[in-house]
């Protein structure tokens, strides 16, 4: 049988249940009635809420890689990652130390929140997804299968990004110096939503409630509650009345 490992220094809250192979290091804190599943990594220091279910092969709480040629530079102290009440991490997913997770989050199979990210309440990382270092994401946001949310982006609340929307930071392509001036990543305003398979350039900004077409490539600033569309993408009209947040009975 594969023994699971449980530091003696972890906090383990009642009616916890943790599965085989699991690795639960020192200073971790869990929270009541967890499941916690088969091969799961619970770094040290991590704190996770009540009610939250890990599935198996997660890994929460790890230290980023830096490579030896790596343009970023090293940093000595990240707070640990924090998993707010009743959220759901899929098999295979992996959040970074320094993250942090608001409640009732999912955080689909094999989907990356990376170092110092933050996630709002309810919202939604799909399969696949990558949030880079960083990044700011709101409330009740819903990130679409292998999304990319490059780093130092923000998303506020009710934003949407279909799957396989490619956001940049790196107007340079990383070649000359001058590049870690300009690095810069996107900002999508309350109720922005990106369509499939859009690619979003470096430091631009998609106003609230604005709407970007499927297949599209943003090299400017999207106005609030406008559709654009194209490559480049380019005004259409504005987001019809019955389509924006105002007018939708939802919780704020």
């Amino acid at each position: 049988m594969i023994e699971r490992w449980i530091a003696p220094e972890a906090v383990i809250g009642e009616g916890t249940e943790i599965g085989r192979g699991a690795v639960i290091e020192e200073g971790v804190v869990l929270g009541r009635h967890c499941r916690i599943g088969h091969f799961v990594v619970l770094h040290a220091g991590t704190i996770v809420g009540d009610g939250v279910r890990i599935d198996e092969f997660a890994s929460v709480g790890k230290w980023p890689l830096r490579a030896v040629n790596s343009i970023l530079q090293p940093t000595a102290e990240i707070d640990p990652a924090r998993i707010g009440d009743g959220c759901l991490l899929g098999t295979g997913a992996s959040v970074y130390r320094g993250a942090t997770l608001g409640q009732s989050c999912l955080v689909a199979d094999q989907a990356t929140v990376r170092e110092r990210a933050t996630v709002g309440d309810f919202t939604i990382v799909g399969r696949g997804v990558t949030v880079e270092n960083d990044c700011t994401v709101g409330r009740y946001c819903k990130i679409e299968t292998e999304a990319y949310v490059t780093a130092y982006s923000v998303l506020e609340d009710r934003v949407f990004l279909a799957p396989q929307v490619t956001t940049t930071n790196d107007r340079f392509i990383g070649r000359t110096a001058e590049r870690f001036r300009h690095f810069r990543g996107i900002t999508v305003r309350r109720g922005g939503r990106v369509g499939a398979g859009s690619v979003v350039l470096p430091g631009l900004e998609i106003g609230a409630d604005a709407l970007v077409a499927a297949g599209s490539v943003v090299t400017r600033d999207v106005p609030s509650r406008m559709i654009v569309m194209g490559s480049p993408a380019r005004p259409w009209r504005p987001v019809p009345e019955e389509q924006l947040l105002e007018n939708q009975d939802w919780p704020e």
